[in-house]
């Protein structure tokens, strides 16, 4: 019996002391979608999104801010009904970049398929791309796009088990706004667009017509042109006091409580003052341009995009002013816009310079690409990092008036990458990409830089250099452009935009107050401690001036015209009361 004791101790012992069994591993997740959503085979991006945060779906959750949840992504061609696609730890995600790197809790998951469609260009390529379909470019919430709906996993440490994903939804159509008293919507078949894209191509616009409109039909109208990001309708434009049952919201950006009826009673304000006598009758229009690779196009003429400038100036407006009894002349048209639009403006002014007769660019994108943000993509060698021996320091991309840092030029950069490949995230950094850049054999954007790595291409950029360096062209070109452009360019700009815009204008003023000839005569403003977008009002809060921009430049509009005005150009038929 003590001999039989002894030998169970001893194997108690040696069981003990053996490792004990290895936990499997598993990270991965499938996804496939449901035959009653559609029984096509898909080509798109499908992306996989996880969320520790229960106040929204995943798919609304993802941004390259500090409250980011987390998206995963791979490319689907010709993805067949009852296949499974597995994400696993190979797929490139953000801000993880690998499923293996998720903590371990308890996630909302949920997946979309952003779906592409076939473009056969007129330049030999076929490509793949996201098409617009109405939404502006948003694959969170694009018709025709496939999702799930969320449920609740848990990760532990080894990873996930058995977790599969159904794509059983399908967002549905947008329905188009209708025309009113005041607001029209037109949409013109572009003939220059649709032989590039090889499909009919669509260009819109929301036309707010002046006070008397119908009962002047012998006036003829000056044109004000606002552009910007994709608007789904005429913006800040309300006939009615703010809705008394609105329930106020907090304004996290400005510190403002009841933002929501300060946009509302600024829109009925502008109202108003449209109908008071004193108040020069205009057209005004914000136009639609979307195309696959953002909300808008840029509107110049791309290797990529193809020629939106010339749709726009030579297609649309002229349509536009033919339908609405605008004047149709160079010296009738303004610009104007803000971050986006505002690059638009300048770009639009120097490139069409008779065709528009002054420009108004609030908080522009890049207009010099040596601060193109932070990088300078002619000396610098990698936009992701500053050079130095010894140290790794990233460049940043976001910041409030304050300075502090909420991202990353390459976080921002990798998010793009997780939302498409080949410039095709939709985002900021690959438009600008998709509109700068020649196109590569592939009949894609070439690269700036590479996405991962943040690497420069310096070929890359010395063709954005001649073709949309704004300062860079109109120093090159300025004794050219010189006469032309004189009195017609106006810049503003917050001293502490967010996306440290106000670098590159300031090297624009350097070429415009010193070096022209003949000089510019327009004007250049700084907002002392004001993000983005601030347009040029020193009296009002950035809050309050961004709702503004219909209303304010109009003092210098009349201010133009009176000066600029050709002999025997019909300065009357509109300044009725």
């Amino acid at each position: 019996m003590r001999k039989n004791l002894l030998v169970l101790v001893v194997v108690a012992f040696i069981m003990g002391c053996s490792e004990p069994p290895k936990l499997e591993h598993k990270f991965t997740i499938d996804v496939s979608y449901s035959a009653e959503v559609d029984l096509l085979a898909k080509d798109g991006r499908l992306l996989l999104m996880l969320s520790s945060d229960d106040s929204d779906e995943p798919r609304f959750q993802i941004n390259d801010g500090l409250n980011t949840q987390l998206i995963f992504g791979m490319n689907v061609e010709n993805w067949a009904k009852d296949s499974v696609l597995t994400f696993d730890e190979n797929v490139f995600g953000y801000p993880y970049e690998s499923l293996k790197d998720v903590p371990p809790g308890e996630y909302n998951v949920q997946a979309l398929l952003n779906v592409y469609e076939t473009f056969n260009l007129s330049t030999g390529h076929t490509v793949k791309l996201p098409m617009d379909n109405g939404e502006g470019q948003q694959w969170q919430k694009s018709p025709g796009n496939l999702y799930s709906k969320p449920f609740k996993i848990r990760v532990a440490s080894n990873g996930f088990e058995n977790v599969s994903v159904d794509l059983n939804q399908v967002i549905p159509p947008i329905e188009e706004p209708e025309d009113t008293k005041w607001i029209k919507h037109v949409k013109v078949k572009s003939e220059k667009l649709s032989e590039f894209w090889g499909r009919d191509i669509f260009l819109g616009a929301h036309i707010l017509l002046p006070k008397g409109f119908e009962e002047h039909p012998e006036a003829k109208y000056p044109l004000m042109v606002f552009h910007g990001h994709f608007p789904s309708d005429f913006g800040g434009f309300r006939t009615t006091p703010p809705d008394p049952k609105m329930k106020p919201e907090y304004s996290e950006r400005f510190s403002l409580e009841g933002y929501n009826v300060i946009e509302q009673q600024e829109a009925y304000d502008f109202y108003k003052r449209w109908n008071e006598p004193d108040f020069p009758r205009f057209i005004i229009i914000e136009i639609q341009h979307p195309t696959p690779y953002y909300d808008d196009s840029y509107a110049v003429n791309s290797a990529n995009q193809g020629p939106y400038g010339d749709a726009i100036t030579y297609e649309l407006i002229p349509e536009i002013e033919k339908q609405f009894r605008g004047m149709g002349e160079g010296w009738s048209r303004f610009l104007y816009g803000g971050s986006t639009g505002g690059w638009e403006a300048l770009a639009v002014q120097v490139k069409y310079p008779d065709e528009y007769n002054g420009c108004f660019a609030a908080c522009p994108d890049p207009i010099d690409f040596r601060a193109y943000t932070l990088t300078n993509i002619y000396d610098d060698e990698n936009a992701y990092f500053y050079k130095s021996a010894h140290k790794t320091l990233e460049v940043p991309s976001h910041r409030n008036y304050l300075g502090q840092i909420q991202s990353t030029l390459r976080q921002g950069n990798h998010l793009e990458l997780v939302l498409g490949d080949k410039s095709r995230s939709g985002q900021q950094w690959d438009i600008w990409e998709a509109t700068y850049s020649p196109q590569g054999k592939d009949g894609y954007p070439q690269r700036i830089w590479d996405k991962k790595t943040g690497d420069i291409n310096p070929k890359v950029a010395e063709y954005w250099k001649e073709n949309f360096d704004l300062r860079h062209i109109l120093e090159r070109d300025w004794d050219k452009l010189g006469d032309n452009l004189k009195g017609k360019i106006h810049i503003y700009c917050g001293d502490m935009d967010n996306y440290y815009l106000n670098n590159a204008v300031y090297l624009m003023e350097d070429f415009l107050e010193s070096t022209t000839d003949p000089y510019y005569e327009g004007e250049v403003k700084y907002g002392d401690r004001d993000e983005h977008c601030w347009n040029g009002d020193p009296d009002q809060p950035n809050a309050i001036t961004r709702l503004r921009y219909n209303s304010m430049y109009v003092p210098k509009i009349m201010e133009r015209i009176e000066k600029s005005a050709p002999k025997g150009a019909d300065l009357t038929s509109w300044r009725y009361k």
